[in-house]
């Protein structure tokens, strides 16, 4: 037999949290990201097949923000890095506001405060999954030898891109819309 329990958090429910979130940034400043980037390491680690599903599937998003930070090829700048560091600081923190001893329920925090940091680099994290179907294709594609960086991601996405607005382009002037003609000719 199991039990369901749904609850649903309201803006000042997560304010709250965010202030915790502020103030955890705050008192754990003086660590390093080899540091912060450990503790979330270490929760996912401890975590692993002993919470139910609303956590787990959660620790799978704090263990990509780990890679996004760890990943090399991906390349972040600093404030980017810096960005994200400031958002997993609260998984440094020794105490939580519900112990992680507490069976079941002591994640729930944890939880809670990994959807509003993967809320918050949301797009970051979908830009790195993309990323990472990028780089496994191209590996396939060419070989294991080969290292796609961001930088090739950036450009193929541009060139897909590109074409995407050209396509779209020539189906409107095709459909008899006319519209806009430049008077700027290539060699005219």
């Amino acid at each position: 037999m199991s039990l369901s329990i749904t609850f649903e958090l309201q803006e000042p429910d997560l304010d709250y949290f965010r202030q915790i979130m502020a103030k955890t940034q705050g008192a754990v400043s003086s660590l390093n990201q080899q540091q912060i980037l450990a503790a979330s390491k270490k929760l996912a680690q401890d975590v692993d097949g002993k919470v139910p599903e609303f956590m787990a599937s959660r620790i799978l998003k704090l263990q990509q923000l780990v890679a996004l930070v760890e990943d090399k090829e991906w390349d972040l700048t600093d404030e980017e890095t810096a960005e994200v560091l400031s958002a997993l600081a609260y998984f440094a923190k020794p105490e939580d506001l519900i112990s992680d001893h507490v069976p079941v329920l002591g994640f729930l925090d944890d939880a809670i405060m990994i959807e509003l940091v993967a809320q918050s680099l949301a797009d970051d994290i979908q830009a790195y999954d993309e990323f990472c179907k990028f780089r496994a294709a191209e590996i396939a594609r060419r070989g294991a030898e080969t290292s796609p960086s961001k930088a090739d991601w950036l450009e193929t996405k541009k060139q897909e891109l590109f074409l995407w607005m050209r396509r779209r382009r020539a189906e409107r002037r095709s459909g008899g819309g006319g519209g806009f003609r430049s008077i700027f000719r290539p060699g005219g």
